[in-house]
């Protein structure tokens, strides 16, 4: 299916910049503070783009199309990464390139939400079988890049990110250009967005999904220059995000099995308990490779679940036309607010108190996240579930 091919190259490009950007900069000279703020550049664009985007992809249809203008844009911005004109100049190439990729999953989670729904109802096996394909491009760049990069240093990062973000263009330019709908009947009103957004049960998922997500970034964020602090090789660095995949790979393609044990509000409880868990043993275990494995393993639950978990709710709450805006709003909110706040504050207090820290705070956001989770559970238990 195309759109695994493109959900493959996509994270294969994440799978090696996300946890070696911040690698990078500090190869460059940028301290803890510089590297967190340039880190959450891609948070920052996330808060506008996404949703521009898929309002845009709404009105017209053309999402291939648009992915494939982002893709493009984002590969020849890339090579602005080889020119070392300044801080301000790393920064205007990166807000470029984020200002495209932050938008292409959000539009792609759209059109593939739809393709794989039935009925009404979201099929759970279907989009884990086309989302492992992400984690599995995760899982090959990230080890690979580690290898790489504790063999010859950092000085290739650029030339890394122009091959990965060329096999997205590719990708993309693979799918099938179909124009989806969006005609109305005549005298019909375009769908009221504020009118769901005002429902109680989307309030709360909302905050349970910004509060998951902001403990989540202490791992995105930070984890690589935590590891790199305790002591671990940039080999072994990229074996630890390589365990946290294959977990993630384990659930997308066995999730049908598991989804139906409960409401997907009930798994929204789980994995932001699951979340307290793994932020208590990394902040507390880090020094113990066993401790640190079983906490990576857990990215099972606390990502893969809880993505898919999330992307069905979207699919729920924000059907037809509203599609697009629904899973934009979702990365703006999971990913754009989360992600400024986490490389700002995450930044200060690593600064100020050292990189441990930021667990033991992304612990208690896991709490405070399985409270609103709870919330939701309580308002539509047991009322909407996957389909297997």
């Amino acid at each position: 299916m195309p759109f695994a091919a493109l959900s493959a190259t996509y994270f294969a490009h994440i799978g090696f910049f996300n946890p070696y950007l911040a690698l990078w900069l500090k190869h460059l000279g940028f301290g803890i503070v510089a590297i967190s703020l340039m880190g959450s550049l891609q948070a920052a664009t996330r808060l506008f783009a996404p949703f521009a985007w898929g309002a845009l992809s709404d009105r017209t249809g053309e999402r291939v199309k648009l992915m494939r203008w982002g893709a493009s844009v984002a590969l020849l911005g890339s090579i602005g990464l080889w020119f070392d004109f300044g801080v301000l100049w790393l920064c205007l190439v990166l807000v470029l390139m984020f200002t495209q990729t932050s938008a292409m999953m959000s539009m792609s989670e759209a059109a593939m939400a739809h393709l794989v729904s039935s009925g009404g109802s979201f099929d759970a096996r279907r989009y884990g079988r086309v989302r492992l394909w992400g984690s599995l491009g995760f899982l090959v760049t990230v080890f690979a890049a580690g290898a790489w990069f504790e063999r010859f240093g950092m000085a290739d990062f650029p030339a890394w990110t122009m091959l990965t973000l060329l096999g997205v263009v590719v990708s993309v330019w693979c799918l099938p250009n179909k124009k989806e709908g969006t005609q109305v009947q005549p005298g019909a009103r375009p769908p009221p967005l504020a009118a769901v957004l005002r429902q109680a049960p989307v309030r709360w998922l909302f905050a349970s999904v910004f509060l998951h997500v902001l403990a989540q970034m202490g791992i995105y964020v930070f984890f690589s220059l935590y590891l790199d602090a305790l002591g671990y090789s940039k080999a072994m660095i990229g074996v630890l995000w390589a365990v946290s995949v294959v977990a993630e790979v384990g659930w997308f393609f066995s999730q049908s099995r598991w989804l139906s044990l409960c409401s997907l509000t009930g798994w929204l409880v789980v994995c932001a308990g699951v979340s307290v868990l793994r932020m208590g043993l990394t902040a507390g275990g880090a020094g113990l490779l066993p401790v640190l494995m079983l906490a990576q393993l857990l990215q099972a639950i606390t990502f893969a679940a809880h993505h898919s978990v999330c992307i069905a709710l979207m699919s729920h709450h924000f059907p037809g036309r509203l599609r697009g805006r629904g899973q934009a709003l979702y990365t703006v909110v999971a990913y754009g607010l989360p992600g400024v706040l986490a490389g700002v504050a995450g930044g200060a207090l690593a600064n100020q108190f050292g990189l441990g820290a930021v667990y033991v705070a992304t612990m208690v956001i896991s709490v405070a996240a399985t409270a609103c989770a709870f919330k939701v559970w309580r308002l539509q238990h047991p009322a909407i579930s996957a389909r297997g």
